[in-house]
């Protein structure tokens, strides 16, 4: 995962730690609230799982907003892409 389709390049993929940990099997916060959710993002620095945009509660952008983590990955089986979030790009 180095550069988005366009061959741009993200650079924060220092960021992301090679051993991180899913801290749950769905969103953290939406399982406490008992929410629903759509889909599912993993924090490449940390292991938070959160919602996506497309869920009621977008706790995995929260998430970036609170700790300027900057690249999720989706955590859907069969997907495998990542966003960054402050340089915006879709990563491959």
């Amino acid at each position: 995962m180095r550069k988005d389709m366009n061959g741009e390049a993200c650079i924060h993929l220092d960021q992301i730690n090679p051993d991180v940990v899913p801290s749950a099997n769905g969103c953290e916060e939406c399982l406490k609230m008992g929410s629903p959710w759509v889909h599912l993002r993993l924090c490449l620095t940390c292991g938070h799982v959160g919602c996506c945009d497309s869920s009621p509660n977008r706790h995995a952008t929260k998430h970036f907003h609170a700790t300027g983590h900057p690249i999720v990955r989706s955590f859907q089986p069969g997907e495998d892409w990542a966003w960054c979030y402050v340089d915006e790009l879709m990563l491959t």
